[in-house]
C-alpha cells in the first residue's frame, strides 16, 4: 500500500495511505473474482455492468453512458469494440443530432441472461463473506465519494 510520509509534518491527510491507490487495488482484486465467476464467455464485469446499463435504459447515448458507467468516453469505446463485434450490442446514430446510442442486441439480452446467476453468485459470496450490513454502509459511502471525487475531478478540467 502507497503511503506519503512528510518527516517532522502533523499527521493529516497526507500521512495516510493513497485513496487513488488503495481503491483502485480493492477494485481490480473484486473485478478478478466476479471476471473468474463469469470466465464460461470471456465475459468481464465491466462488460456485464454495460449489459445490465444499456438493458435498464433501453437505449441510451453513449455519452450517457460513459456518464452513469463513471468512464471516460475511450475506456467505454474500448469496452464496447468486442461486445458489439460479438453482436450483444448494436451503436447506431441517434435519431437526432450527432450522439450515437447503444441498444442491447438479442444475442446480448440472451448474454445477459446467461452471465446473471454466475454474477449473482458471486455477489452473494462476496457481500456475504464482507457482511451485508458493512457492504451497505460501504456502497453508501463509497457512492458519496464518487460524487465528491467527480466534482473535484471537474474543477480541473477546462
Amino acid at each position: 500500500m502507497m503511503h506519503m510520509h512528510h518527516p517532522g509534518g502533523p499527521a493529516g491527510p497526507a500521512t495516510l495511505a493513497c485513496a487513488g491507490t488503495t481503491l483502485r487495488s480493492a477494485a481490480r482484486a473484486v473485478s478478478r473474482g466476479y471476471d473468474a465467476a463469469l470466465h464460461d464467455g470471456d465475459l468481464t464485469v465491466t462488460q456485464f455492468a454495460i449489459l445490465r446499463r444499456v438493458a435498464r435504459a433501453g437505449e441510451i447515448p453513449l455519452s450517457r453512458l460513459a456518464e452513469r458507467m463513471v468512464m471516460d468516453r475511450t475506456t467505454l469505446y474500448r469496452a464496447l469494440t468486442p461486445m458489439t463485434r460479438e453482436g450483444w450490442i448494436r451503436i447506431e446514430p441517434a435519431a437526432r443530432g450527432r450522439a450515437r446510442v447503444a441498444t442491447l442486441t438479442p444475442a446480448g439480452v440472451r448474454r445477459l441472461s446467461d452471465s446473471t446467476a454466475a454474477w449473482e453468485l458471486a455477489q452473494t459470496r462476496l457481500v456475504g463473506a464482507f457482511g451485508v450490513e458493512r457492504w451497505q454502509a460501504l456502497y453508501a459511502e463509497l457512492r458519496d465519494l464518487t460524487h465528491l471525487a467527480d466534482q473535484l475531478g471537474s474543477k480541473d478540467r477546462p
